[in-house]
């Protein structure tokens, strides 16, 4: 074991790793129509999503994605027949070994989607002929969740020891209230506030993705690190009485969601005569689920409900703020004191109350 690790600890005793392999986590998408019941197949075979026995949900994860593929098709029709988020993530890693080589790191960022290529195996064989210092492992969520972080991680770790990754790794769990990220989302709801209409009042709607509520229930820190991007964005923006709330959108299947829901609360703003500003929290890059159900389907809602202005705030991208958030992640990973491999989030140590039993501290 040490000698395998003593080359990384030699460099840590010096303080400097020379290569950093980057590994930026998202879901994925399909790339077109036939690779979207694919998709839908590798995402109900994650054990985080679906949480029931493993010979069970093979067959399970066959039928649901069947069932689910032509209403998917008609989603994905809406924007050319495919999810753009492998070429929004590929654009957000090179702005990140962009921004790190200003700063003098030697970094090469690789990308490992969930439930679509380039997975896990892929990155991971990518990162072993790159032969790094050091991984980082950087999820391209900036909540916690065992349905997102926790399970691509699991994946990455499976795949870099099959792979022959040696590096010592050091992942992010989480940064909700990273400065970077937060001046991003906080900038892009400026500007989309600059085209709001004369005299209209308007509610800020902070969106994120639901989750079943037994999700939580189980100690998942999820809804809790919403909450605290939120709080810390609403802060940023500085404005006194802010109208604004928390929601949930893109709730499926019969279980009990956490709330509010977002179409709900286009509803209540539709009856109150006010205006809306959708801002995407959780998701750091378009997709389906801001270029569809942001963009189309409830705005169409927004229309129905008599809501009189609908302005929807861009997803972060490769907004210079977030990617020196990143670059600032990546640099404290690195310089973790007294760290062969571990876990940091946002603030270093534990970010979560322990009531959240879920949280990888």
């Amino acid at each position: 074991m040490w000698a395998r690790w003593w080359p990384a600890f030699v460099r840590l005793a010096k303080g400097a790793f020379v290569r950093i392999a980057v590994v930026l986590f998202n879901l994925g998408g399909p790339d077109s129509p036939e690779a979207i019941e694919p998709f839908l197949r590798n995402l109900f075979s994650d054990p985080a999503i679906l949480s029931v026995p493993g010979f069970v949900r093979g067959p399970l994860a066959w039928f649901i994605a069947r069932r689910r593929a032509p209403i998917a098709r008609q989603i994905y029709a809406q924007i050319g027949g495919r999810s753009p988020i492998l070429e929004e993530t590929e654009k957000q890693a090179r702005a990140l070994e962009a921004e790190l080589a200003v700063r003098g790191v030697e970094a090469r960022a690789f990308i490992a989607m969930r439930c679509s290529p380039p997975d896990s195996g892929q990155a991971a064989r990518a990162v072993a002929g790159y032969a790094p210092d050091l991984v980082v492992a950087l999820p391209l969520y900036p909540q916690f969740s065992t349905t997102t972080t926790g399970s691509s991680l699991t994946a990455w770790g499976e795949a870099a020891a099959r792979a022959g990754v040696t590096a010592p790794t050091r992942s992010v769990c989480c940064y909700p209230q990273e400065p970077g990220f937060v001046a991003a989302v906080a900038g892009l709801i400026r500007q989309s506030m600059a085209g709001r209409k004369t005299g209209l009042e308007y509610r800020l709607l902070l969106s994120a993705h639901g989750l079943p509520e037994r999700t939580i229930a189980r100690g998942d820190p999820y809804q809790w690190q919403v909450e605290q991007s939120a709080a810390a964005i609403v802060e940023a923006l500085g404005i006194s009485a802010l109208d604004w709330r928390v929601c949930y959108q893109s709730r499926v299947g019969p279980l009990t969601w956490i709330g509010p829901a977002t179409d709900a609360e286009i509803r209540a703003v539709g009856a109150e005569g006010k205006g809306v500003i959708m801002a995407p929290i959780a998701f750091v890059s378009e997709h389906s689920e801001t270029l569809v159900e942001l963009d189309i389907e409830y705005r169409h809602l927004a229309d129905a409900s008599g809501v009189p202005d609908y302005l929807r705030v861009p997803t972060v991208g490769t907004a210079p703020e977030f990617v020196r958030g990143l670059a600032d992640l990546v640099e404290r990973a690195a310089a973790s004191p007294g760290m062969i491999s571990g876990t940091i989030s946002g603030v270093g140590g534990r970010n979560c109350p322990a009531m959240f039993k879920a949280c990888p501290f």
